[in-house]
């Protein structure tokens, strides 16, 4: 017999009376998720789904050791528990360190705006699909395929702790991905675009001009010249500020990255400058009721309470400059000395809670957009993003779209345009700041196995110097 998530309480109150006395920590997580999957390729609908997934989890503390166990049926609920204790057990040697956190009794909802996806049939979300490939094989004939992906997810948990936590939350989510790829003999370029919501269904309708120019970049790239490689100074784009300050820094400040490598925590030491004294960088799930009950707003990585109960909050990581926070979990918390954060998060109920972020972003500075451009004798201009990888502090990523820089302005266009760099010498290199901010809800993060949670990141365009740019590799210089 499957989980009913309909009166569960009585009976985890029950569990948690009998089995807390056993180890120092006992938490079990209720989740019910209704989603659809819908994949297009070309022409044709390779997926299409819609399913409800019920299940759960018990996380064990023991002298400082982790025991976990999922399930899906609510018949072995009491076995999982024991499996989870056991296995704590068996391995716990330490002292169990988990930061404090106020015991919640409470129900929250993360509340749409508009359409929930759940109300519109699977049948309109596969003619959204189909409308969208066509916009985007209808740009030119040197389109050689392109994708569509949606999905949307809604999910409900329950979460009750050994501590005295009854939390009940709940969320949806939703996500399109679009692709074009064009070929010219054996010239092969891509354009793409993502966009996500936590907000309507209605997000999600309308891109007409969005997908387009996924396409449109894909067929133009195709005549350019490729960037000759060397080390500029670079201006980007908000989209790829978003994307830096994630994949670049944001997992840096990750603390179980951190704690869990000493040669990492000594660098990232609280105190220490990183950038210039107009740098702000921020992450936060910013829902309300947040800061003294004050509206937030609701983006990909928005919630109320993180996945250990712990009340989402606005963490300031860099200020002026100089590193002044990271992100947390209780356990990392505890062992470091530091406050949580509330960014304690899973993907669903078949994976543990890591330490993760959820809305990142570097604050706007009051540099006009057009002055970052001012003196720059050769430069590049980036846009938007096609792929990238981080290794530790270094990084690489694919703009989406560059132009040259040439005596302070927009030169020619140019493609295979990658950044690369060292993330510490990057924020240190930043020499300008624009005003300007724009959110990107095209994130789905990955960590752990646990790929695709929702993420949100922003920022202002940013004039950097030093960055190796890559393109003809014959050309690259020192």
């Amino acid at each position: 017999m499957l989980i009913s998530l309909t009166e569960p309480k009585n009976l985890l109150s029950d569990l948690l009376a009998d089995y807390s006395s056993q180890v120092d920590y006992l938490a079990i997580r209720l989740e019910e998720s209704q989603g659809t999957d819908i994949l297009l390729r070309g022409h044709k609908i390779e997926t299409l789904s819609e399913g409800i997934s019920i299940g759960g989890q018990v996380r064990a503390c023991y002298k400082g050791a982790w025991g976990f166990a999922s399930f899906n049926q609510i018949s072995t609920l009491k076995d999982r528990i024991e499996e989870a204790i056991a296995a704590a057990k068996l391995i716990g040697e330490e002292e169990t360190l988990l930061a404090p956190i106020p015991i919640i009794q409470a129900t929250h909802i993360v509340s749409l705006t508009g359409k929930d996806p759940r109300q519109i049939s699977l049948a309109n979300k596969k003619e959204l699909c189909e409308h969208y490939g066509q916009v985007l094989r209808s740009i030119d004939h040197r389109i050689a395929t392109v994708s569509v992906r949606y999905g949307d997810s809604t999910q409900k948990i329950i979460l009750a702790t050994s501590e005295g936590t009854m939390l009940e939350q709940s969320w949806t989510d939703m996500e399109m991905r679009f692709a074009a790829t064009a070929r010219n003999g054996e010239t092969v370029q891509t354009g793409r675009e993502t966009t996500g919501s936590r907000k309507a269904y209605e997000d999600l309708t309308n891109l007409d001009n969005q997908v387009r120019s996924a396409a449109e970049r894909a067929v133009n790239s195709l005549a350019l010249p490729i960037v000759q490689g060397n080390t500029y100074t670079v201006v980007i784009d908000p989209i790829l500020t978003g994307l830096f300050v994630h994949e670049a820094f944001g997992h840096l400040s990750e603390a179980d990255m951190a704690y869990e490598n000493p040669d990492l925590l000594e660098v990232m030491t609280i105190g220490r400058r990183f950038g210039p004294e107009n740098l702000q960088i921020f992450d936060g799930a910013m829902v309300p009721p947040m800061l003294n009950g004050e509206e937030g707003e609701v983006h990909r990585g928005s919630y109320i309470y993180d996945d250990e109960g712990t009340l989402a909050t606005t963490t300031q990581l860099i200020q002026d400059g100089v590193l002044v926070g990271r992100l947390h979990s209780r356990e990392t918390a505890g062992k470091l000395g530091e406050k949580p954060t509330g960014n304690a998060r899973c993907l669903d109920y078949h994976y543990p809670p890591l330490v993760r972020m959820t809305n990142t972003w570097i604050a706007p500075g009051n540099t006009p957009v057009s002055d970052l451009f001012t003196d720059i004798k050769e430069g590049v201009y980036a846009r938007n993003w096609l792929g990238g990888m981080t290794n530790g502090e270094m990084f690489t990523f694919s703009a989406g779209e560059a132009w040259m820089i040439r005596n302070g302005e927009l030169a020619e266009p140019v493609r295979d345009v990658t950044l690369s760099g060292n993330v510490f010498n990057t924020l240190a290199d930043i020499e300008a700041i624009a005003d300007d901010f724009y959110w990107d809800e095209s994130g789905g993060c990955g960590k752990g196995g646990q790929n695709g949670l929702p993420v949100g990141c922003g920022g202002p365009s940013l004039r950097i110097r030093n960055v190796v740019v890559g393109g003809d590799a014959s050309e690259v210089g020192s």
